[in-house]
């Protein structure tokens, strides 16, 4: 069973079939309309909805939600049929990446069953009994990234707000390691975009206040979701998971960095003060261009983990407004998003990337875990490739002269302690 938060402003973009989960909505707040089967039911807060598998349903309304699916969501359960008209207006056609030769493929139907979630089910147990330097192969690499291609063509892609503290280490620490360069008593504007619940915006805070005290931080912290950005501003989390949409936001923390970062307050713990304070919350759509105008440059902007469930399209549009949020000679972050989007952004833009800790972010990023049966899963690094620095780069510089430039070293020995 699966149970996730959702936020909606309008509704769900389109209609939907589950071939065999049943999905079950308690409605926290507001009202709206759920479709099922064709038939209309008005919803308000404290009701709740079950849609058995093989319905067409979709939702439309202003509403913040609990989902339930039972059992797990996996890979080609849900088909998309058709829009949502009170979301999308007009006849837009329903397509999630551009055609390919895989289209007719996945598309392909034999006594109502899918030969490709055959195939994709058969891969998947296959896979879980690879021993792990399998995954180093070359040949297995590539038809990892066909696997995922596969995927990739199943369904749409869908926002969610589920993160972690202390994500990606290594990330952090190059953080720290650019901030370091600056002079006692400077100012430093950082952002954090599409920040959720705040997880991210607080282990950024805590990485360069605890190594830089003196710097005078302004972080100013933003996401499309006010309810995420009401649960960030508080700074209150539960320890039970499923209060949290699912997510264990505190697993990768050590009983250490939790005496570090919280205040214990019953069954939830508090963010400490000292990190808390002075955080600027934003709610907003960082691909809109007047968002510029209410954030403001910054030296550094740390952009993970939402632009993966874009399509490559929107995707591209909206990294190329967040690159407007950097000063020039700044410094950009952007993990969890399609290679193949930020490697050409990347390219046109003439960002430089930054290759100190590339290895060490990439490996520990959390999507490297869920490749290749996932579409936001991360690929294997593969350094035969004549780009690789630029399309595995996750921290780059963008053109200019800054205020301050960080040298870094030729090379360096780095230890670091992943979990």
């Amino acid at each position: 069973m699966d149970v996730y938060y959702i936020d909606s402003k309008k509704g769900h973009d389109f209609f939907m079939v589950s071939q065999k989960i049943t999905r079950i909505y308690y409605i926290l707040s507001g009202k709206g309309c759920f479709t099922i089967a064709n038939a209309k039911y008005d919803v308000q807060a404290g009701m709740l909805i079950e849609v058995p598998p093989k319905v067409e349903y979709c939702y439309s309304g202003e509403m913040t939600m609990l989902g339930i699916s039972r059992p797990h969501s996996f890979a080609g359960n849900d088909k998309a049929t058709r829009w949502n008209p009170d979301v999308i207006p007009g006849n837009s056609p329903l397509i999630a990446e551009k055609n390919s030769w895989l289209t007719p493929f996945v598309g392909v139907s034999i006594l109502g069953k899918s030969p490709c979630n055959a195939f994709l089910r058969l891969n998947r147990t296959v896979w879980k009994h690879l021993p792990s330097i399998a995954g180093a192969s070359r040949l297995l690499c590539l038809y990892g990234n066909f696997i995922q291609a596969l995927i990739r063509k199943q369904g749409l892609r869908e926002q969610n707000h589920g993160t972690y503290f202390l994500r990606n280490r290594p990330q952090l620490e190059l953080i720290r390691r650019v901030v370091d360069a600056r002079r006692k008593g400077d100012k430093l504007r950082v952002a954090v975009l599409g920040c959720s619940t705040g997880p991210e915006v607080y282990s950024v805070a805590w990485r360069i206040r605890s190594a830089r005290p003196d710097l005078d931080l302004v972080l100013t912290a933003a996401d499309i979701s006010e309810e995420a950005i009401e649960t960030a501003r508080l700074g209150v989390y539960p320890l039970s998971p499923a209060k949290l949409g699912g997510t264990a936001v505190c697993e990768k923390l050590t009983p250490v960095e939790m005496d570090e970062f919280f205040d214990r307050n019953g069954d939830a713990v508090a963010i400490k003060p000292w990190i808390k304070e002075g955080i600027n919350w934003d709610v907003g759509d960082v691909g809109e261009r007047q968002m510029i105008d209410s954030i403001g440059t910054q030296d550094v902007v740390v952009a993970n983990n939402f632009l993966c469930h874009m399509s490559p399209a929107d995707a591209d549009i909206c990294l190329r407004n967040i690159a407007r949020f950097v000063k020039p000679g700044g410094y950009l972050f952007v993990s969890g998003i399609d290679l193949d989007v930020r490697e050409k952004v990347a390219r046109d833009l003439e960002w430089r990337p930054v290759e100190e800790l590339l290895e060490e972010i990439h490996e520990g990023d959390i999507l490297r875990n869920v490749w290749p049966f996932h579409y936001y899963g991360l690929e294997p690094l593969n350094k035969r490739r004549r780009d690789w620095k630029v399309r595995y780069a996750a921290a780059f510089q963008v053109p200019g002269k800054p205020e301050t430039r960080w040298n870094q070293p030729a090379s360096a020995a780095v230890s670091l302690s992943l979990l």
